[in-house]
Formats: structure tokens, C-alpha cells, sequence
């Protein structure tokens, strides 16, 4: 007897009812970019679409979020100084902490995010604190974790370490619960890759022309078991949730880190993955519409449980007209 898979394919009812990987809105995450100063809504030319915001303005961007039904933010800060120290990433007024006092008089229902990281704000562009020309890991520990005790004291409901450095996450769980900050999630950007899908991000975030690689911390993207130690590692030292990133190119490990825990996974859909689709939509080689869906439900499929993307709006759109979901 022929067995007959076709079945459970002949009509949209069919293939609705038997669909295995689900998306939701409350699983999509939006990033913003907050730069300092006023009246600044500014196109990112590496990222068309996207957009920088000034505290004054980004009221409309984050409206537009809820109205989409799109529950998370997470916020990304451009700063108008940076020095060495990369010390507008942990004073008590820099732009985050002001972004974040404000959403939350705004905007109060959406769940905000904290990058916590340092090379938006050092003038070599690097995670952390400089010695020669690496960074040093211990050194930059202590402001990280003030990073995120500032962010969170401004009105944070999460903290996202970005910074790949050794031990940051046990750091900021100790600061974090020492500030009284003891219910505060930390989403841990556990296997991070050095990758060159972050390149329209350094547009973004005005973190371009730094000197040599971050390879030093960042994960080299032949290795797979790395990934499962590093988040083990992080798991263990009080990381909430754990990210995989980038996302696109990354599915093996997506998948791989699911397998082995039981905390929530989150991946990172990065600005070249974007930037990509949006190129190649704008020279009618493909449907961009098509090719999101496809690619968001990837990541999901591969086992990611939320996904931190630029097309969350639209993505949010197709669930609700059943394109997805």
C-alpha cells in the first residue's frame, strides 16, 4: 500500500491544524537604537527600515511596537562621547538610563531589555577595558556589572550581557542581587560568534572603525561543542535564559543548545542577516515577505523559544494574518 504523506498537505485547514512550529507575537523581540540628543529620527543607510531614535522621539517607535502586539524591547545606546574607560555605559544619566526612565513613563507595558556592553561606549570600540591590545577580562567585570545595575535601577526588566567576557554573568547576578535587584532575569548572550553578519550593526550603533578583531572573546564559528560549554558555564553562574548569535547560520547550534537545557532560548536574527534580505528584495531577486517567514520559522523550527529581530513588526503582521504562526 502506497503510504500517502500527501494526506495531511491538501488543504490550508489540513496544514494549519498539523503544522509543528508555532510562532507567537510574545516571542519576538524588537531592537531599538537610542542616540543622544533631541529630535533625532535618523534612517540607518546599512539597515533601510531601521532607525535611530533620541529619547524625545522614540516614544512613536515604541507606540508602534505594542500596537503591533509585540510585548519586548530591547535597547541598543548610541552615546554622543566615548572615552576609553567606555564610561557612558555605566553612568547613572547616560543614554540608556535615560531611554529607559523614559519608555517607562511612556510606554509602560512593554518589557524592556538592557544590551549590556561596552563598545557602543569605548573609543577603541572593543567589550571591554584595554591592556595593550587586548581586553582585559577582569578589569572590564566590575563595570559591566555596574552596567547593569544602572540600567536596571532606571527602569530595566531584563539585562542582556553582550560582552562575551569570563565570568560576567556571575559578576552582574552578584551585583544585581546586592543592589536588591533579586527578581531581575538576566538573558545571557552565551554562544556569541565573531561573525561578519554584524556589520550593518556597527553602523547602527556607532561602533565602526575599531582596531583589530574581537576573536579573542567572541566564539570562532568552526567550533559547536565550544557553544554548549559556554552556555553551561553561564547557566551555571545564574543566566536566566541563554541566546544563540547570529541566528540564520547558527541553527545547528540553536538546536544543539535546546537539547541540552532546560532554561529558555533565545536567538539573535543580526542586522546582515536583515540587510541582506532587504539588498537582495530591493533588486527583485526574491519575495522579502516570503524569505522573513521562511527564515523566522527556521529558527524556531530549529528550537529557538523567542527571536530578537529587526522584522518583528512585519513578522507580527503575518501572525495576525494567518500567514504564519
Amino acid at each position: 500500500m502506497i503510504k500517502r504523506g500527501r494526506r495531511l498537505r491538501m488543504n490550508a485547514d489540513i496544514r494549519d491544524m498539523v503544522r509543528e512550529t508555532r510562532i507567537s507575537k510574545d516571542a519576538l523581540i524588537y531592537p531599538l537604537f537610542i542616540e543622544e540628543g533631541k529630535g533625532i529620527i535618523k534612517e540607518i543607510n546599512a539597515m533601510p527600515g531601521q532607525y535611530r531614535y533620541s529619547v524625545d522621539t522614540m516614544g512613536k517607535a515604541l507606540e508602534e511596537v505594542a500596537d503591533a502586539g509585540i510585548r519586548s524591547v530591547m535597547l541598543f545606546g548610541v552615546p554622543a562621547h566615548k572615552d576609553e574607560q567606555g564610561s557612558g555605559a555605566y553612568d547613572e544619566n547616560g543614554i540608556i538610563q535615560q531611554a529607559m526612565r523614559q519608555a517607562k513613563k511612556e510606554v509602560p507595558d512593554l518589557v524592556y531589555i538592557g544590551d549590556v556592553c561596552m563598545c557602543e561606549y569605548t573609543s577603541h570600540g572593543h567589550c571591554g577595558i584595554l591592556k595593550g591590545d587586548s581586553v582585559d577580562n577582569d578589569k572590564t567585570l566590575p563595570l559591566l556589572a555596574r552596567t547593569a545595575v544602572t540600567q536596571v535601577a532606571a527602569g530595566a526588566d531584563m539585562v542582556a550581557p553582550s560582552d562575551m567576557m569570563d565570568g560576567r554573568v556571575r559578576a552582574i547576578r552578584e551585583a544585581l542581587d546586592q543592589a536588591g535587584f533579586t527578581d531581575t532575569p538576566i538573558m545571557s548572550y552565551a554562544a556569541k560568534y565573531a561573525s561578519a553578519f554584524y556589520g550593518p550593526f556597527r553602523e547602527a550603533a556607532g561602533s565602526c572603525g575599531f582596531k583589530g578583531n574581537r576573536k579573542t572573546y567572541q566564539m570562532d564559528f568552526h567550533n559547536r561543542r565550544e557553544a554548549v560549554k559556554e552556555v553551561m558555564m553561564d547557566i551555571e553562574e545564574g543566566a536566566d535564559m541563554v541566546m544563540v548569535k547570529p541566528a540564520l547560520s547558527y541553527l545547528d547550534i540553536i538546536r544543539e543548545i535546546k537539547n541540552v537545557t532546560n532554561v529558555p532560548v533565545a536567538a539573535y536574527s543580526v542586522s546582515g542577516e536583515y540587510s541582506m534580505i532587504k539588498a537582495a528584495a530591493a533588486a527583485g531577486m526574491i519575495d522579502e515577505g516570503s524569505i522573513v517567514a521562511e527564515t523566522a520559522v527556521s529558527v524556531f523550527r530549529a528550537g529557538a523559544d523567542m527571536m530578537i529581530t529587526y522584522y518583528a513588526k512585519e513578522l507580527a503582521e503575518m501572525i495576525d494574518s494567518g500567514r504564519i504562526g
